[in-house]
């Protein structure tokens, strides 16, 4: 009994030494392993300092003892041309211009006292190129315009009266009345009555009334539109036809016909341009 307990007792204490010996060198490998490791450096802290540029850098004293004066160079003056800052106004916009048309010479007044069609029409464009071509020279600005007028011309070729519709320049209305109030005399009417009328005068630099077409002259003017169902809201409702076409018979066409000049280059291009600065291009 007591071989077999001591043989326990052995055993037992063996293997806890065994078991000891074992945890010993698992734990030393361990703290071993993180005792090994190189702790990190002691931290250090850098102040940096931003000195001045070396020209203004002050020497310090033991400087100025070790080192000794020299006579710092001349410098050459600098000679700077002196620069505006503000900047130079844009050069001046050069204004559009337009001299005033030729006044209607002798040959062309001659026609315009004979020709009868369309009131008078030829008299009526010589009137308005004879006050344009007095009124001067237009310049682009806030003196252009224009300036439309009612007009009575008398038998005798006089002006008999003259109001201002509308204008859009005090100006040329004012040079206008001027114009008209000078101008020379003229031939009497073609048809021996008064002669009444209404003219636009352009003053402006980008305008120009241009000789007036004659050709179509003969043929019947156009119907003038009219509500047919206007009402005043007293009379009786009445539904109005619209005016008929009147031809000329064949001895008014005959004369009508004879009183047409030719056809010049000039009064196309004018009706042309009439004609697009009215319906555009379209």
């Amino acid at each position: 009994m007591r071989a077999s307990h001591r043989s326990h007792v052995s055993a037992i204490a063996f293997s806890l030494g065994l078991h000891a010996a074992v945890f010993a060198l698992a734990s030393g490998y361990q703290f071993g392993f993180r005792s090994t490791q190189k702790a990190p450096p002691d931290t250090q802290v850098v102040f940096m300092q931003i000195l001045p540029p070396p020209q203004e850098r002050l020497p310090t004293k033991a400087q100025e003892n070790s080192q000794v004066a020299q006579p710092t160079p001349e410098k050459t003056p600098v000679i700077t041309e002196a620069v505006d800052s503000q900047d130079k106004p844009p050069p001046a916009k050069e204004l559009a211009r337009m001299a005033a048309p030729p006044a209607p010479t002798a040959e062309e007044w001659a026609f315009a006292a004979k020709y009868t069609n369309k009131n008078s029409k030829g008299y009526r464009y010589s009137w308005g190129q004879q006050v344009r071509s007095m009124m001067g020279t237009a310049v682009e600005g806030p003196d252009q315009g224009f300036v439309r007028f009612r007009i009575e011309i008398a038998p005798d070729g006089t002006l008999a009266k003259l109001e201002t519709l509308w204008t859009t320049s005090e100006v040329a209305e004012r040079l206008a009345r001027q114009a008209i109030e000078s101008m020379p005399a003229l031939p009497p009417t073609p048809t021996g009555k008064s002669l009444i009328f209404e003219k636009t005068i352009s003053f402006t630099p980008f305008a120009s009334d241009g000789p007036p077409s004659y050709k179509d002259d003969c043929l019947p003017d156009p119907p003038v539109f009219r509500n047919p169902f206007a009402w005043d809201g007293k009379s009786p409702q009445v539904r109005t036809e619209p005016p008929k076409t009147e031809k000329l018979d064949p001895e008014a066409m005959e004369e009508c016909l004879r009183q047409l000049p030719k056809d010049s280059i000039e009064a196309e291009e004018a009706s042309d341009k009439r004609a697009l600065e009215r319906w555009g291009w379209k």
